[in-house]
């Protein structure tokens, strides 16, 4: 598999710098899960998903 250098290396310089920091755009999201405290957000959001999978989804229609 290629490295980033071996990848740019026939490009010019000021592309090379713009995939690399394309590619680290990219990775960002993935990067801002890692911060600390984030396990307790996944587990906020894990409790919410449980609690609403098990109230009722329909409402009753009103009688007229």
């Amino acid at each position: 598999m290629p490295t980033d250098a071996e990848d740019t290396g026939d490009l010019n310089p000021r592309e090379s710098a713009r995939i690399r920091r394309r590619d680290r755009d990219a990775d960002a999201e993935a990067r801002d899960l890692l911060r600390p405290g984030m396990g307790k957000v996944f587990k906020q959001i894990q409790d919410a998903q449980a609690r609403a999978a098990k109230e009722p989804t329909g409402r009753r229609r009103r009688k007229r």
